[in-house]
């Protein structure tokens, strides 16, 4: 378990979100959702992962059970016994587990361009291996081009920047360690046994978790809803992030 780095907004004795980043990013993606979910009364709680932003970056590979722990141990040091949890990508992931494994801290799940299994490993090994080599501002670019489409980019260059240096700041041992925890992950079987109301968001221009991975997942979880985000890609709750917030604070209301 390791202790990560965490910030609180909103009401401080409202109903808790937490919200659970990309590879890649920090808790500054969240940015358009907190200042939302704190404006409704939650209490809105975003963290690094393990390796990323400011938390401590142990000797790796990790697993997304690694990654889930961290976060029930936050909880845990937070004081809160249940939380709506929201997390786009690797967060994501985090996520299935903690609805499969750890179903009494969950109260919602909201899941952002995801995966249950995002192939091929390969793939993710030779991004840990070129990462190692070279540092993260390697993959900077390439990164943002899948987290944006053209056009977004396009239109806000200084934005795209940002988040090039936020990709570019990651610790390269974090990125590649989690990159590992994505490589050896199969959730696939979990799905079915996941209770708690689940939302699933997927972006239609996400090269990264085409919509398909959103609707296999939503197919397998009971009662589970899909939304497919049009001029979005993969970091869809920021190109897209005031149709998301109505969806997810939507979803929060009916489960609530």
């Amino acid at each position: 378990m390791t202790s990560v780095d965490y910030a609180i907004d909103g009401a401080p004795t409202g109903p808790p979100i937490v919200l659970s980043g990309s590879l890649g990013s920090d808790m500054r993606m969240w940015e358009p959702q907190v200042r939302a979910f704190s404006a409704a009364g939650y209490r809105v709680v975003r963290y690094d992962h393990r390796g990323h932003g400011r938390s401590p970056v142990p000797p790796g590979p990790y697993s997304v059970a690694d990654l889930a722990s961290d976060t029930l141990a936050l909880l845990d040091r937070l004081g809160i016994d249940r939380a709506h949890f929201v997390g786009l990508s690797l967060g994501g992931m985090v996520g299935l587990w903690l609805g499969g494994n750890a179903p009494e801290r969950v109260r919602t799940l909201t899941l952002c361009c995801t995966s249950a299994q995002l192939g091929p490993p390969s793939l993710w090994a030779d991004r840990a291996a070129l990462v190692r080599a070279e540092g993260t501002a390697a993959i900077a670019v390439a990164a943002v081009q899948r987290w944006f489409t053209p056009e977004w980019r396009a239109a806000d260059p200084e934005r795209t920047r940002f988040y090039e240096d936020m990709v570019a700041a990651v610790p390269a041992e974090g990125y590649a360690s989690c990159c590992a925890a994505i490589e050896t992950m199969d959730q696939t079987a979990l799905l079915p046994t996941i209770g708690a109301p689940t939302l699933v968001i997927a972006g239609a221009d996400d090269p990264a978790t085409p919509p398909a991975h959103g609707r296999r997942i939503a197919d397998a979880i009971p009662h589970a809803r899909l939304e497919i985000i049009d001029s979005a890609a993969h970091l869809a709750t920021a190109e897209q992030s005031d149709l998301i917030n109505d969806l997810i604070l939507g979803h929060l209301k009916e489960n609530s």
